[in-house]
């Protein structure tokens, strides 16, 4: 009797019970679809042409390239605007971007591919393997006048999880604070951006001798830690960065348009770079001292982990969906699904990182960050210096990228507003089969 009364209820259970949507398997590959076939609508997504062709028809931006996709299917991907505003060239799909620091996702996700190899753990000291960053200092005192200083010991070493989270107490050049700006440039530390001439090696030991901002683990701050990550890579692999990444991740993952430094056939696909006039007009970027606007197209010999490479939204759309399908695209696995979730945890704990938290190479969204945006909680994210961004949402099955090439930017609500226009063009929710 006790099991005929079970086996009712669970039937009458079965009855009654509502469906459970599970997440849909991605797409090996990211292809062409209709936005309907991943509970998204065309008509919506339609939104996105009016708010980013108003942006371009009232000049704040010349052109803007976007790429939208779910569960590995590519619902938008457009260029808007003009490339050129002197010859009305228009943008194209396939340009070519400089995406300054979202080389650093690319770089952190070369470590962590060493990492599975047992070549170091986290917590080693850096110095372990780049002896020239044994015993760091701190500033202590500081001279504008002539940027000497003096310094105290540090009270530990820089380890290989505090380079991966901005933490190290390492700065920027030119960006950075004003001791780091002086410092910087009077020891000739390169940003990583139109610095083709010289050799990363030569460029990190050098900084391993200049003080730290503060004491490594103390703060978060943004810093040239991917670049001292490449040249770690560089230490393990036993290669050149370029050869490195080109090995491991852009040919076997087909990217074929990812380059520190463009080949001569792909030259014209580089964008052209905006600036902003006193009246926030678009205005060419000119060449200016040893710094142009065509960098990428130099011989170089420098490769900058942090800043150093040029992309397409296809290209780089193709790398974040590897990572949103945990660690696995046409067939080759790249990362274990572990090493992915250990990649996108808030490896800072309860430092100031605004909103939002930092991973492993990446911007996490908190609980605190999704109630501004509609983002899920848990997506990861970054941008770059010339204004590109991405964000991928494993919840709902998103990556998401949005490029210009304009610095600075008057005009950033357009990103926000883009977030905000990508998620209302969602039809059914992943997250509570909604």
């Amino acid at each position: 009797m006790k099991t005929f009364i079970l086996t009712g209820l669970l039937a009458g259970f079965c009855l009654t019970a509502p469906a459970q949507v599970p997440a849909p398997t991605p797409s090996p590959i990211l292809q062409v679809a209709k936005a309907e076939t991943v509970g998204m609508s065309t008509e919506r997504l339609q939104r996105i042409d009016a708010v980013i062709n108003e942006y371009v028809s009232q000049g704040r931006q010349a052109g803007v390239g976007v790429l939208i996709a779910r569960n590995g299917k590519i619902v938008l991907h457009k260029a808007y605007g003009k490339n050129d505003l002197d010859s009305d060239a228009p943008l194209q799909r396939d340009a070519i971007y400089r995406i300054a620091s979202q080389t650093k996702a690319i770089t952190s996700i070369g470590l962590m591919m060493l990492y599975e190899e047992g070549k170091f753990l986290l917590d080693d000291p850096l110095s372990k393997y780049i002896p020239t960053f044994r015993n760091p200092k701190v500033l202590d005192k500081f001279n504008e006048k002539d940027s000497s200083f003096t310094t105290v010991p540090a009270k530990g070493e820089i380890t290989i999880r505090q380079l991966l989270t901005h933490t190290s107490g390492i700065g920027y050049p030119s960006i950075g604070s004003k001791e780091a700006n002086a410092i910087y440039a009077k020891n000739a530390i390169p940003s990583g951006i139109g610095t083709p001439e010289g050799r990363l090696s030569d460029a990190i030991n050098r900084l391993a001798t200049l003080p730290l901002l503060f004491n490594p683990g103390e703060r978060w701050m943004y810093g040239l830690n991917t670049d001292v990550g490449g040249y770690l890579i560089e230490v393990l692999s036993g290669q050149s960065l370029d050869v490195f990444l080109r090995a491991r991740l852009f040919e076997p993952l087909g990217m074929k348009d990812t380059y520190f430094y463009l080949p001569t056939p792909k030259q014209d696909r580089l964008t052209v770079l905006y600036t902003e006039d006193s009246t926030k007009a678009l205005r060419r970027v000119m060449p200016r001292g040893r710094l142009s606007p065509d960098y990428p197209k130099a011989a170089g010999t420098y490769f900058s982990g942090g800043a150093g490479l040029s992309s397409t939204l296809y290209d780089y759309a193709i790398f974040l969906q590897m990572l949103l399908n945990g660690g696995q695209y046409n067939g080759k696995r790249f990362l274990s699904p572990t090493t992915i979730r250990l990649i996108t945890t808030n490896q800072i704990g309860d430092l100031n990182q605004g909103q939002n938290k930092f991973g492993l190479g990446f911007g996490i969204t908190t609980e605190r960050g999704a109630a501004r945006l509609p983002v899920s909680e848990g997506s990861f994210d970054w941008g770059g210096y010339f204004g590109t961004t991405y964000w991928v949402d494993p919840k709902e099955g998103i990556v998401a990228l949005l490029y210009t090439q304009k610095v600075p930017n008057s005009y950033g609500d357009m990103f926000d507003k883009f977030k905000v226009l990508v998620y209302q063009a969602i039809t059914r929710m992943q997250a509570t089969g909604r």
